[in-house]
């Protein structure tokens, strides 16, 4: 079992962030704030994909006035994302759940001051966002866009945010890159016990942000690092719903649905293995209870995953067979051994 750093538990509207909480999914909606209608419109498609806490940008005032209309058509907590312009910040807390600065870009300390007035008159947590590409000009000058200079600029703002008495503060340390990027969480972790909001900023297209952020967050999220997380990708609300929730399940912090093992393909197959898996994925998706099921292309690996799976499936010359627990159950034509197979697993899923 992995074992999570302790963290301070602050809450996002409903949905507690540290402590002993399960480790929420977040993304953020592309388009225009503004625009009331198409903002409520992700947000819904997000909170259907599963998604926990949703982020959405605030760049001008007439994005700030939306925030009321939007709120009262959601349900999700949201987040505002605020930089440069402070005001929008004051005008963002009297309805949202959680604010976003970057202290890089946010001004001088009266400005920080006020966010912080704000959002303790409403009980409201902040998130230090700091980016490696934009980084105070005092830490940049002295580390570079480097590890060292997000630690440092997280240190100070956390420290500058404690001395005006506030402590519901979350953080996030994102680079491009996934050296950087964990290299500046595991840095900064042993330095409070704020909770971390992960993630791998301008991570790309759907391909190459799930590999950037599989290894980033799935490396922190194994060493016991990180509160919760963002899969960032260009334009894919659901998927970096699906991506973060897969990368929480294969590190072993989210025992629900299917765990699907199967074989790779090669020339020993003695079925359409691909199809096959595609379906089991299309067909047991609904299913939350936690089971491993194994679907194999040949008896060479079949009886030895099987051992271990609830529900296997081993295809073979014109037929296969069927095993639960490690006992073979059927063997049947090829052409029925699917159907019996996903009988099985919603009979087991029912009565795990």
């Amino acid at each position: 079992m992995i074992k999570r750093y302790p963290t301070k538990k602050i809450y996002v509207g409903n949905v507690p962030i540290g402590g002993d909480a399960p480790i929420p999914v977040q993304s953020m909606t592309y388009s225009k704030t503004s625009d009331v209608q198409a903002t409520v419109e992700q947000i819904k498609r997000l909170h259907f994909a599963g998604a926990d806490i949703v982020r959405v940008a605030v760049p001008n005032k007439e994005a700030a006035t939306a925030l009321k209309s939007i709120k009262e058509q959601v349900s999700l907590p949201i987040v505002a994302d605020i930089h440069f312009h402070y005001k929008l910040a004051l005008i963002a807390a009297e309805v949202v759940d959680c604010i976003r600065i970057n202290p890089g870009n946010i001004g001088d300390k009266k400005r920080v001051e006020e966010v912080v007035k704000a959002c303790k008159e409403r009980n409201l947590p902040i998130r230090i966002g700091v980016n490696c590409g934009s980084l105070e000009k005092e830490f940049e000058n002295k580390y570079g866009q480097t590890a060292q200079g997000m630690i440092a600029s997280a240190d100070y703002n956390i420290k500058y945010l404690e001395d005006l008495g506030f402590t519901d503060i979350k953080v996030s340390l994102k680079a491009s890159d996934v050296q950087r990027t964990v290299e500046a969480y595991r840095g900064l972790r042993p330095m409070n016990n704020y909770p971390f909001h992960l993630g791998v900023t301008e991570a790309g297209t759907q391909f190459h942000s799930t590999i950037k952020s599989s290894i980033a967050l799935g490396s922190l999220l194994l060493d016991g690092i990180g509160d919760t997380l963002r899969v960032s990708m260009t334009g894919e609300l659901e998927k970096e719903i699906e991506v973060g929730r897969a990368i929480l399940k294969d590190a072993g912090l989210v025992k629900e649905g299917l765990n699907i093992i199967s074989c790779p393909t090669c020339g020993r197959i003695e079925a359409d293995l691909v199809s096959a898996v595609a379906q089991v994925e299309e067909r047991t998706k609904h299913i939350k209870t936690p089971l491993n099921v194994s679907v194999m292309g040949c008896v060479v690996n079949a009886i030895g995953e099987a051992k271990s799976a609830d529900v296997a499936i081993a295809y073979g010359k014109g037929s296969g067979l069927i095993i639960k627990k490690g006992e073979t159950i059927a063997k049947l034509p090829t052409d029925k051994l699917l159907d019996r197979f996903l009988q099985e697993v919603e009979e087991e899923a029912k009565n795990k």
